[in-house]
């Protein structure tokens, strides 16, 4: 894409509002054939030099791999798959957590033409039994987390022929990684595919009802690189590294972190173990990391943690991005003045990932604002007809299948795996419907107001719950907050919000009076907390995102 190439040759500094010159230039160049794999690994495994992958894990071991050695590893599990009987548009089950043979087995999918599958090593036998029967896998590879949540159900799973074990995973039939790869041959040549065949699969949450497998083409990454490159100002730069604690197993993880770094030839850390603060701020001053991906909660698990940063740790931080939730103007203040840092929101989803956010380096970054919709895709605000509405309207924000120019947008899945129908109801005419709620305003840019079964419709009033959690996480006693809309007979909704306190704060009927002044005080009278509820935690996705689903059936 030639705009890339002109913007990232003019630096980074911070510059005037470029938005409306950067986004009418964009244009996608998508070539008809096109491999994932060949694209991010293959042509830079010749040099033998380029580092891609460090990796550590919670108990202190680590390691180190060039491209070349990735892609070694990824012809011989090519080579293996094949003679496993792995064919073109099979699918195979990825159910491992952040470490080197992750990138492998993903590498070796795309380059033979199979879809990979990633799933997450949280899942539980019931988890793993819908989405493999569902998909019809052929191969999962595994490791000792996972393993255990797989053999219970393995007799259901009569398309399943091979398991493979890595990293200690052993049982009856289940085939050792290492030994496989040894007896395999280190040269593959890539399988041509074109842009729109299939290479992964990816299964939704299912907040919303069962589980959907989102089937993704090779040229998605394609589609990404508009919101990667701006969301990390104009990424890659000089001595770019990149980390995110997101899940490899899902699109945050996969798609806007590890993925496109590699299409940049670039490399990225890789750590297996559980995320808290300290270790986030360890890793990010041992590996001198310029380049981040934290969601909200992790955000501000740092800042509770860590108020001022930079006395107790060496930072390299150039670029943090952040997606899921709204940071909210209390995050992204304390990035600015404690890590010196703009936090660039980015907004997508599994189907049409990384469509809206900043690039404060371009345009300036709003606080608690999602963005503006990244070059190259075309977003409006639109009703349940598809009209468009005016800025000041809430709505759902929606993608068109083409950009300004009339182009086909790369950025859009091919469908939901065998289920056509819901395939249809995600869009609306052109129009590819995210199910989130926002409004725009004069400027362009959107500002998130919750799932559409999220906003809370109260008293007349329509009212998002991230403007009010963003203000509760200012209070010095909260550590992290949710609200939902809780029925009333007077209200139709009031207000409610579910807190969990700093360690050693107490939640008393007063301290509740005192939150419910705080809000009312900062935002409009019917936005305050009618009702309190102090938990020890909130539900999370593993993608972390709150589950106020569940909050919703806790507070009826």
């Amino acid at each position: 894409m030639l705009i890339v190439t002109r913007l990232i040759s003019e630096g980074t500094g911070m510059a005037s509002d470029r938005y409306d010159e950067i986004y009418r230039s964009w244009q996608w160049q998508v070539p008809a054939r096109f491999n994932m794999g060949a694209a991010c690994c293959g042509r830079y495994a010749e040099d033998r030099h380029r580092f891609a992958l460090y990796w550590e894990d919670e108990s202190g071991a680590t390691s180190a791999h060039t491209y070349w050695d990735l892609q070694q590893d990824a012809n011989r599990l090519s080579n293996t798959l094949t003679a496993l009987g792995v064919e073109r548009g099979d699918r195979v089950a990825i159910i491992l957590a952040q470490r080197p043979e992750t990138v492998v087995a993903h590498i070796a999918c795309y380059q033979m033409g199979a879809i990979a599958m990633p799933l997450s090593i949280l899942f539980g036998p019931d988890a793993l039994q819908y989405r493999l029967q569902d998909s019809g896998t052929k191969v999962a590879i595994v490791d000792p987390a996972s393993l255990p949540n797989l053999l219970p159900v393995r007799r259901e799973l009569p398309t399943l022929r091979h398991i493979i074990g890595v990293a200690g995973a052993r049982e009856t039939d289940v085939a050792e990684w290492g030994t496989l790869l040894a007896k395999a041959s280190r040269r593959f040549t890539s399988i041509d595919t074109a842009a729109e065949e299939a290479a992964l699969l990816v299964y939704t949450s299912g907040t919303t009802g069962p589980p959907k497998g989102a089937l993704k083409p090779h040229r998605v990454i394609l589609g990404n690189l508009s919101g990667f490159i701006h969301s990390h100002d104009l990424f890659p730069q000089p001595g770019d590294m990149f980390w995110s604690p997101a899940d490899w197993a899902w699109t945050g993880g996969l798609m806007d972190a590890l993925i496109p770094t590699m299409y940049f030839g670039l490399p990225i850390l890789g750590f297996r173990g559980r995320f808290d603060a300290d270790r986030a701020f360890y890793l990010l001053e041992k590996y001198a990391v310029r380049n981040t991906f934290l969601f909200p909660t992790a955000l501000k698990m740092m800042m509770k943690a860590y108020p001022e940063p930079c006395a107790r740790f060496d930072l390299s931080l150039r670029s943090i991005m952040s997606a899921g939730e709204s940071v909210g103007s209390t995050v992204f203040d304390w990035a600015w003045q404690a890590l010196g840092v703009t936090i660039n929101e980015m907004f997508g989803q599994t189907e049409i990932n990384y469509i809206v956010g900043n690039s404060h380096t371009l345009w300036p970054a709003k606080s608690g604002s999602m963005g503006r919709p990244y070059p190259g895709h075309r977003v409006a605000i639109i009703d349940d007809q598809g009209n468009e509405l005016p800025a000041g309207e809430a709505g759902e924000v929606a993608v068109r299948r083409t950009d300004i120019h009339g182009v086909a947008d790369p950025v859009f899945f091919l469908g939901y795996w065998g289920d056509a129908k819901a395939t249809e109801k995600k869009f609306i005419g052109d129009w590819g419907c995210t199910g989130d709620m926002a409004s725009r305003d004069e400027d362009g840019y959107l500002w998130y107001q919750g799932r559409t079964d999220d906003v809370i419709k109260s008293a007349g009033y329509r009212i998002g719950p991230a403007e009010i959690e963003s203000c509760l996480l200012q209070h010095a006693s909260v550590a992290n907050a949710a609200v939902i809309g809780k029925p009333d007979a007077e209200r139709t909704n009031i207000v409610k919000a579910f807190i969990v306190l700093q360690q050693g704060v107490a939640g008393t009927q007063e301290l509740v009076q005192t939150l419910q002044a705080h809000v009312r005080g900062k935002l409009a009278p019917y936005e305050y907390p009618k009702e309190i509820e102090f938990v020890d935690s909130l539900p999370m996705t593993t993608t972390g995102k709150v589950q106020r689903r569940i909050l919703r059936e806790r507070g009826r």
